[in-house]
């Protein structure tokens, strides 16, 4: 879910993109049309109060509107900075939501750069499709999803355990990967509430746990599950299935 920038503007107005379709309202540029980037950069800032640091600003989809990134979020303005667009941007004859394919490119990750060595490996089936999962053990929503992907034939899950959730993530999450077996482990507990063996294994490399939580702040994994498909796509949330199948078959095609 994308949080909500609580901003407070000069001149207290904020157009929500479903708004300003509803009431078929076009953005005009205040100042010249020549308005830039180093403007725009100028601008926000000084009308917003607690804005995080403007990471990116460029020419939008919709001539006169800019896109401007903080981080991975996605906000439009005019040319001026003079408004703030909150939502997402339709191309309604291509049928494509332009805002979720730029977050999706933006936290896209590379496959082949993932620490396999530090994950948790299972597999059912020939595995020869391959996703990976941010998971925390006491994650209600981890668990959801491992379940369901008891259904998913031909499948490598690669899961990396983030202690992210308080409590005692971390005391179970040392348990479970310097386990004897820490996929059985893993399964085990997430499937069937079996709490990981006290006993772990001497000299268990436990500082993966402190890398996978480093790769996780690296690309702005901020919640659990977090999936990473193998074109590098990601899903945040417990999919079902077969919303899983369906995005691995695209990956297919």
């Amino acid at each position: 879910m994308k949080p909500n920038f609580k901003f407070l503007l000069s001149r207290k107005i904020v157009l929500t993109l479903s708004a300003a379709l509803a009431a078929g309202v076009l953005l005009v540029a205040v100042g010249p049309a020549t308005a830039n980037e180093a403007v725009i950069r100028k601008n926000l800032p000084e009308r917003l109060v607690g804005a995080p640091k403007i990471d990116e600003v460029r020419p939008a989809a919709i001539p006169g509107l800019w896109e401007v990134r903080f981080g991975s979020e996605v906000r439009y303005t005019d040319a001026t900075g003079s408004y703030l667009i909150e939502g997402d941007l339709i191309d309604l004859k291509a049928r494509r939501n332009l805002t979720e394919e730029r977050v999706n490119q933006l936290t896209a990750v590379d496959f082949a750069a993932l620490p396999l060595k530090d994950a948790i490996v299972w597999k059912q089936g020939t595995g020869k499709r391959r996703i990976a999962i941010f998971a925390d053990p006491n994650c209600g929503y981890c668990k959801r999803f491992e379940r369901s992907l008891q259904d998913v034939k031909d499948i490598t899950v690669y899961t990396f355990v983030i202690p992210i959730l308080g409590g005692d993530s971390a005391e179970k999450s040392k348990a479970i990967w310097c386990a004897k077996d820490a996929t059985s482990a893993w399964r085990n507990w997430m499937l069937d509430n079996t709490p990981p063996p006290k006993q772990t294994v001497a000299g268990c490399d436990e500082a993966a746990i402190e890398r996978n939580l480093a790769f996780s702040r690296k690309h702005r994994v901020n919640g659990t599950p977090a999936i990473i498909f193998e074109d590098g796509t990601r899903a945040p949330g417990a999919l079902t299935a077969e919303q899983v199948e369906r995005r691995l078959q695209a990956i297919k095609s």
